[in-house]
């Protein structure tokens, strides 16, 4: 996650000024969000609630990201770095999700 969120901060960098204080604020605080729905799960005895919401707004990352490379504030090379670095995070936290959800073998 932390990775995801230097990539985040870096690209928006280079955004125009258009965009700058919009959608790349709008994908900065979003990221942060992310780690806070993280942490929150960690420390929840419930973990699931937080980590739909962690998924929930990851999906809207991820949409953002594909309105950069529509909007060409991100090339398709740049989406292509950061492409496994989301499949990565998404796999881990559905696999972490539905650890939780497994009933016990009996």
């Amino acid at each position: 996650m932390y990775k995801l969120i230097r990539t985040v901060f870096d690209f928006t960098q280079t955004f125009p000024r258009e965009y700058k204080y919009s959608l790349g604020q709008d994908m900065k605080h979003d990221a942060i969000r992310l780690v806070r729905s993280i942490y929150r799960a960690n420390r929840a005895e419930s973990k699931k609630e937080w980590l739909e919401d962690f998924l929930d707004d990851f999906e809207i990352l991820k949409l953002e990201i594909r309105l950069c490379v529509d909007l060409r504030l991100l090339t398709l090379r740049k989406q292509s770095e950061i492409s496994p670095l989301l499949e990565s995070i998404g796999k881990q936290v559905t696999a972490w999700k539905n650890a939780g959800t497994r009933r016990p073998k009996e």
